[in-house]
């Protein structure tokens, strides 16, 4: 495996953008390996198995915890997400760069585990914005998006445990991609390469 491989971590509040930008980086065409989570929450109208989630049951999730198979799991909002390892050291022996969304507790599990990974954070250009995209969605109760805008406040403090951060505007994706890939493009001329060992 060569050492110049990067698995690289986004994260960031629930509603900034996350999924928006990886399928844009997909289209486009951006040559990483995109891991696809295991959750165990109910699938969302137009969301599609082995695409956006593989959809386990709870009991299959428990499954995958006992037998070591997730790099970093967790419970959010009373639903199981987690990264399936086997996955990522796939894809890295392949020769690819990997790229993987997770929450902000996730994150902090996995550079505990592998400190030499990549941590970008996609924050909104305000807490209002934010508020606004997650009501546009019309996917969460007044109850669930007051638990997620408060999450989002505490999230915005875990800005330390990241490399770098960039701003999730409306409509202005491909530059965001752009930080991204210039991010690529530095890391990978690092004297001393970071060094993913699973």
């Amino acid at each position: 495996m060569s050492s110049n491989q990067l698995l690289i971590v986004l994260s960031g509040p629930s509603g900034v953008g996350k999924d928006a930008l990886l399928k844009r980086m997909k289209e486009q065409k951006y040559p990483f390996h995109y891991v696809v989570t295991v959750t165990s929450r109910p699938r969302r109208k137009g969301e599609r198995d082995g695409v956006d989630y593989h959809f386990i049951s709870q009991q299959e999730f428990q499954q995958m915890i006992d037998n070591g198979e997730l790099l970093e799991w967790a419970n959010v909002y009373g639903n199981y997400y987690g990264v399936p390892r086997r996955e990522i050291s796939q894809a890295l022996s392949k020769g690819m760069d990997v790229i993987v969304k997770v929450d902000v507790q996730g994150a902090a599990t996995i550079k505990r585990i592998l400190p030499q990974t990549v941590f970008i954070f996609l924050r909104p250009p305000s807490m209002e914005e934010l508020e606004l995209r997650l009501r546009q969605r019309h996917s969460e109760s007044a109850r669930d998006l007051a638990v997620r805008l408060r999450k989002a406040e505490e999230e915005m403090d875990s800005l330390p445990l990241f490399d770098h951060v960039l701003t999730s505007h409306q409509g202005k994706l491909d530059e965001v991609i752009s930080q991204v890939q210039a991010i690529v493009t530095a890391e990978k001329r690092r004297v001393r390469p970071r060094v993913i060992e699973l």
